[in-house]
């Protein structure tokens, strides 16, 4: 089937129009990689039992040849995915299937003698919980992290490149103390960077104690083991995660409901970023570079619309509600166990996705982006009335009590002219000379604090 017509039959967007984030989280969260994981962690297990539990048919196994076990996990292809589903069709059960397909290969390496040792102790969940977790673990590593790290910089670099471009600032949608678009830029880069150290700081856990949490299946075969602290060395040292040591037979998703948060909250300052953006460009303070061959409405020949980020709040508000969905559902089970996880946590590549997409989409929409000084220039010229905080603030120093409500009769309400404002702070002859002329001196465009040296600070 060629691309385009295997598209056209997709249900979700990430496997056809947005086929190229599917392929950067295909190693990750589909069923091929759930499988894959399977048999990973079903290898370690088994090679761990091999290198760590003294017990006589362990003990013959010549520890030299192991590599050749974990060749079953690390060679693993399509072709023995194809194998596992063919055996869960009798089975009917996932995790079973990758049991006996290791038992197979097993046989056919000449090690018919550990076959009773794959998953031995284990329940289905000590699988998929550190099944999961490696998927989370590596997926955030290797893509959804660098890509989030990457945006952030961007935006940094932003700030800098902007960080002398006065703008009029708007509070409640309304002329304000003047900023610059780097400062602004600058506050972005900081939230995003914070929330993604959030995303870093969090233990990605898992726990490996068999049925109901309490080791009682391996403890009746190896009673002199201390297993708690088995397992711990097991999840931690072979497996890479944090190990959990008071679950039921589940583990309790509780880490990937702060992943999941964290995720969305990184999704809504990206997404107030894009309604910010969709703003200023409407007030034409950035404008966008048309693509020839474009069109940006079908009957507006003069449209270039800011398309990029209202498809980033598409995706943000996709991947937001499959965080929360999951988020949701993940922490609840009943008693010690039910499997209503299990279909629900078969959605994390959508949570991921819809978020990587949404980023792409923003930075599309930065890249088409230039500011427009004129306008900028222009808005601020005609704005001196914003001139009334520093005014005021200076009369304060000086004792005088009804400085804001003289400055606020003066402005409120109205559009000041520059000669306006300059004879009223030239007739304010309580002021020293020096404080008088720093006002007459001062522009909308100059009055922008520190901001240009916040937009500097090293995140």
């Amino acid at each position: 089937m060629e691309k385009l017509e295997f598209e056209c039959y997709t249900l979700s967007p990430l496997d056809g129009r947005y086929g190229f984030i599917k392929d950067q989280l295909k190693d990750y969260f589909s069923e091929y990689a759930l499988v894959k994981y399977r048999v990973y962690v079903e290898i370690q297990w088994l090679k761990f039992l091999l290198e760590n539990i003294d017990c006589e048919i362990l003990s013959k196994f010549d520890k030299n040849t192991i590599s050749k076990i974990e060749e079953i996990a690390t060679n693993f292809g399509y072709e023995d995915f194809k194998k596992i589903k063919e055996i869960e069709g009798v089975t009917r059960h996932d995790v079973k299937a990758v049991e006996y397909y290791i038992d197979s290969r097993l046989r056919d390496l000449g090690y018919d003698e550990l076959q009773s040792f794959v998953h031995i102790g284990c329940t289905s969940e000590d699988i998929n919980n550190t099944s999961y977790a490696s998927m989370i673990k590596h997926g955030l590593e290797d893509v959804w992290l660098p890509k989030a790290k990457e945006f952030a910089n961007i935006i940094d670099g932003l700030a800098n490149q902007y960080k002398d471009v006065a703008m009029l600032a708007h509070t409640h949608g309304q002329p304000a103390t003047p900023t610059t678009i780097g400062k602004e830029f600058k506050v972005y880069a900081y939230r995003l960077k914070s929330s993604i150290q959030n995303i870093e700081d969090i233990k990605i856990k898992a726990k490996f104690n068999g049925a109901t949490g309490n080791y009682s299946a391996i403890l009746t075969a190896f009673p002199n083991v201390d297993w708690p602290a088995t397992a711990k060395k097991f999840v931690e040292d072979y497996l890479g995660l944090t190990f959990n040591p008071l679950t039921t037979q589940i583990e309790s998703h509780d880490y990937t409901c702060h992943i999941l948060d964290g995720i969305r909250h990184f999704n809504n300052v990206l997404v107030d970023l894009d309604v910010d953006m969709w703003l200023y460009i409407s007030m034409e303070y950035f404008k966008q570079i048309p693509v020839k061959g474009e069109v940006g409405s079908s009957t507006m020949p003069h449209k270039v619309n800011p398309i990029r980020f209202e498809n980033s709040e598409a995706n943000v508000d996709m991947s937001n509600n499959i965080c929360m969905a999951l988020s949701n559902k993940l922490p609840k089970s009943r008693m010690q166990r039910d499997l209503s996880d299990s279909s629900s946590q078969r959605n994390l590549g959508l949570a991921f996705g819809y978020s990587l997409q949404a980023i792409n989409e923003t930075k599309n929409g930065l890249a088409k982006c230039v500011i427009n000084e004129e306008k900028l220039a222009s808005d601020l010229n005609e704005k001196w009335e914003v001139l009334a905080e520093p005014i005021q603030t200076m009369l304060r120093k000086y004792g005088i009590a009804d400085a804001y409500d003289q400055l606020k009769a003066l402005t409120r309400g109205k559009n000041i002219s520059k000669e306006a404002i300059m004879e009223f702070a030239n007739g304010l002859d309580v002021l020293s000379e020096e404080d008088r002329q720093t006002l007459l001196d001062m522009t909308p465009a100059s009055y922008i604090g520190v901001a240009n040296q916040l937009a500097d600070i090293e995140l």
